[in-house]
């Protein structure tokens, strides 16, 4: 996020004439409708705000948004979101990836954004598929599934992003899915978030991978399947009769009933989002026996990686006048006498 004046905008102004060129079902239709909601409630103005994307069904991204944009290289984004945002700190700056983009070729770039703590914003559409290249397992398939490339299944330990951002020095974590009603809340936090806010968001692949992520996401396991964390509150699912609780001698957590609301006596967690162990816990842990962790998992800002720059540069410049002449007239310098120079054209 920048210190901005807000302007007032609303949906239609972050909309683009150009025709919206998804498979019809595909998550990224909801994605981009939050995004185009969010905007508007965070202030954001469109001559100051740049969309960032690398290669992929997600990153047509920047077309779809009335904003600045790029459509840049396969795992490349953040490189140039690093420049953009050295370049004119005062942007609002948006990067689109997808977990192939993001998490395979473009993992290394991924990783330096976040230690860094460039302050931008992150999104990476995770559908466990490599979508427009036609249905190839990714980083993030789970073990076992069927495509092109593993027609047997897939038999690799699938990455998960959020922990890839968490290993990364990743200061700000958090997920959410495509059709949630929660994730323009969950984009708002990013954007209020001084830093590299990376954001996880499950996206249904209509053709490739569909329906990928019924087993938390669909309305009739919902409410036992998902726990949406809220700074200090109670870390409860399934309606509040079912909480997650912290095993002080495995240091892991576990699932308790709650009886009669009564949380404080089942030993329920509280969420902490300053609290890094936790958010390790919350995004590892293995979902079936627990559900499926999303909102704000983790936020604590540090100093931004622009600001550090800028810092330096103003240090160097400090006092100082400036003389294009006496630099180029610095260091290692020789004149070349006319008649030296007669002779060499002889």
């Amino acid at each position: 996020m920048n210190d901005m004046t807000p302007i007032q905008t609303t949906l239609k102004d972050w909309e683009t004439d150009q025709e919206v060129r998804w498979c019809p079902g595909c998550g990224d239709y909801a994605i981009l409708k939050a995004v185009q909601r969010t905007l508007p409630m965070v202030g954001a103005d469109p001559k100051n705000t740049v969309f960032v994307s690398g290669i992929g069904c997600s990153s047509r991204f920047p077309y779809y948004v009335e904003s600045y944009g790029f459509h840049t290289i396969h795992g490349r984004a953040p490189a140039f979101a690093t420049g953009i945002k050295l370049a004119n700190p005062d942007l609002d700056v948006w990067l689109v990836t997808g977990d192939g983009d993001g998490m395979s070729i473009g993992g290394n770039h991924t990783m330096h954004v976040l230690r860094r703590n460039l302050n931008c914003q992150i999104m990476l559409f995770n559908n466990e598929i490599y979508g427009l290249t036609k249905g190839q397992f990714s980083p993030t398939s789970r073990q076992g599934t069927n495509s092109p490339t593993t027609p047997l299944g897939s038999y690799d330990r699938p990455a998960s992003p959020c922990a890839f951002a968490l290993g990364s020095g990743g200061r700000f974590v958090a997920r959410a899915y495509d059709v949630s009603k929660e994730l323009p809340n969950v984009l708002i936090a990013a954007h209020r978030h001084q830093g590299a806010a990376f954001v996880e968001i499950f996206q249904n692949c209509i053709v490739y991978n569909k329906d990928r992520f019924d087993d938390f996401a669909a309305k009739a396991v919902a409410d036992t399947m998902q726990l949406w964390c809220k700074d200090g509150e109670p870390l409860l699912f399934a309606k509040g009769t079912k909480g997650l609780k912290l095993d002080t001698e495995t240091l892991t957590l576990k699932v308790v009933d709650v009886v009669d609301g009564d949380w404080r006596a089942a030993g329920v967690a509280v969420h902490n989002v300053r609290n890094r162990g936790l958010a390790h816990m919350l995004v590892e842990m293995p979902f079936g026996p627990f559900p499926m962790a999303l909102g704000v998992i983790y936020d604590d800002p540090a100093p931004t990686f622009e600001g550090a720059v800028a810092l330096e540069r103003e240090k160097l410049v400090s006092g100082k006048t400036a003389d294009l002449a006496k630099l180029l007239g610095k260091g290692q310098t020789w004149t070349v006498e006319p008649e030296a120079a007669h002779g060499l054209m002889d």
